[in-house]
C-alpha cells in the first residue's frame, strides 16, 4: 500500500512538475520577447516582477517533485556507515524534520495571503498586480508539500515498523549512494 501511495504521488508530482517547467518556459519566452523588444525601443514591462513570480512559484510547487526524486541535499556521513535497520531509522528521521519544518513553512506563509485577501494588497510596482493571484499559488504550492512530505514520511514510518527497511531506500534513501550502488 505504502509503495503505491508513492507511485501515484509521484505521478501527480511529475503533472506537476511538467505545469511548473511550462510555466517557466512561458515565462522565458515573454522575457526574451521583451529583451528582443528594449532593442526597437519599447518594452512589455514588469518583467523582472512576473519572473519573481514565476521563480516562487516554481520553488514552492517544484519542492514535492524534488523530494521523491531524491534531489534534496542531504548529509548522510553517519547513514553510510549503517546496514539497511540504521539507514532506514536515519531515512525516516530526516523526513520527520523536514515535515517538521515544511509544515511550519506552510503554516507561517497563510497569514502572508491571508493579509494580502483582507487588505486587498497590490504589488508596490507598475503592474500593481493583486498579491493575492500569486500568493495563493504560491501558498497551496507549499501546502502540497507539507502535504507530501507528511505523507512520504507515514509510508516510510510504516514500512519502517513492518521491517521493510530496504524498500525505503527508493523513496527518502540517499541520491549519491544509490548512484555508487548500481
Amino acid at each position: 500500500m505504502e509503495l503505491m501511495m508513492i507511485q501515484a504521488l509521484r505521478r501527480i508530482n511529475k503533472g506537476v512538475a511538467l505545469a511548473v517547467g511550462f510555466g517557466l518556459l512561458a515565462c522565458a519566452a515573454f522575457v526574451l520577447t521583451d529583451i528582443i523588444m528594449r532593442q526597437i525601443g519599447t518594452s512589455l514591462g514588469g518583467t523582472e516582477e512576473i519572473a519573481g513570480y514565476a521563480m516562487a512559484l516554481a520553488t514552492s510547487w517544484g519542492m514535492s517533485y524534488t523530494l521523491l526524486e531524491l534531489g534534496h541535499v542531504r548529509i548522510d556521513l553517519l547513514r553510510t556507515r549503517f546496514q539497511s535497520f540504521g539507514k532506514a531509522v536515519f531515512d525516516v528521521f530526516s523526513m520527520v524534520v523536514m515535515s517538521g519544518v515544511i509544515i511550519t513553512i506552510a503554516i507561517k506563509a497563510w497569514p502572508v495571503l491571508e493579509r494580502s485577501i483582507t487588505n486587498g494588497s497590490r504589488a508596490n510596482t507598475p503592474l500593481e498586480t493583486p498579491l493575492v493571484w500569486v500568493q495563493l499559488p504560491w501558498f497551496a504550492g507549499w501546502v502540497w508539500f507539507a502535504v507530501m512530505s507528511t505523507l512520504t514520511t507515514l509510508a516510510a514510518l510504516s514500512l519502517l515498523l513492518k521491517r521493510r527497511h530496504a524498500e525505503t531506500e527508493d523513496f527518502v534513501g540517499a541520491f549519491a549512494e544509490q548512484e555508487t550502488l548500481q
